[in-house]
């Protein structure tokens, strides 16, 4: 696995904790390999109730490192982020995310996919997918607008502006908040809880609550389709371009 991901078994919960501090836990190839590894070891292990992600250092996740997707962007489906999102979004175990700092890209959008989140005051959400010149990922178009409404999940994916944890837990993307030295504390009290449930119920609940028959799956395969283009495309050369200088973009020739 990753050195990037430390993954600790704590009773019946399963620690994924990304661990890239420098880089403000953003997200490479091999660390998307190694939080997939981990969830279908979760999966595949009955006394392993629940999974809870966190971040290390200031940060939850800086979203995709642009150095990784630059030089090794996803191509098909079987890519190591692809694959991730699938993950997270089938798995039958309870996800749990506990959130502080930055939630860049998927640091935000892999949330949509948890059952519980808690929130640190210091998080601060953000999309900002279309200033890079891509489009969303993981269902993220399908299951925002669900989450929150059409017109705030416009605002957010087409803005990009952060939103800090206040704004998150008033419009339903975390389940609470909790002063940042108690995070990681507060979701262990949550999973503890959960994993302490009749195991079958749980899953047979969260299988209920997760039906859509189909429209995630598809969903994150139509947005990954695109996604794979966009890579490719002059917009986002010029936002790795800029990004990689510390220069603002210059959009301005592009139709």
């Amino acid at each position: 696995m990753s050195q990037e991901i430390t993954i600790n078994r704590i009773g019946r919960t399963l620690h994924i904790r990304l661990d890239r501090t420098d880089k403000r836990n953003a997200v490479t190839r091999s660390m998307y390999e190694a939080m997939t590894e981990a969830i279908a070891i979760a999966e595949t292990d009955p006394t392993i109730r629940t999974v809870l992600f966190s971040g290390a250092g200031d940060a939850f996740c800086a979203g995709n490192d642009l150095n990784d997707f630059v030089g090794d962007p996803p191509t098909r489906m079987d890519s190591p982020a692809f694959r991730f999102l699938l993950a997270i979004s089938t798995a039958q175990k309870v996800l749990v995310a506990a959130v502080h700092g930055a939630a860049v890209g998927v640091g935000t959008t892999m949330l949509l996919h948890c059952d519980l989140v808690v929130a640190g005051r210091s998080a601060k959400l953000s999309l900002p997918f279309v200033a890079l010149g891509l489009v969303p990922e993981a269902a993220s178009t399908l299951l925002l607008p669900r989450a929150i409404g059409h017109l705030r999940a416009t605002e957010l994916l087409l803005l990009g502006e952060p939103i800090d944890a206040e704004t998150a837990l008033r419009w339903g993307l975390v389940n609470r908040i909790v002063d940042d030295e108690r995070l990681i504390d507060a979701a262990m009290e949550l999973v503890t809880r959960v994993a302490s449930l009749p195991p079958a119920a749980v899953r047979l609940t969260k299988q209920l609550l997760k039906d859509d028959r189909g429209g995630v799956g598809v969903r994150i395969e139509q947005e990954a389709d695109i996604f794979v283009d966009r890579l490719k495309a002059p917009e986002f050369q010029e936002a790795a371009s800029a990004f990689l200088e510390k220069r603002s973009p210059d959009f301005s020739r592009f139709n």
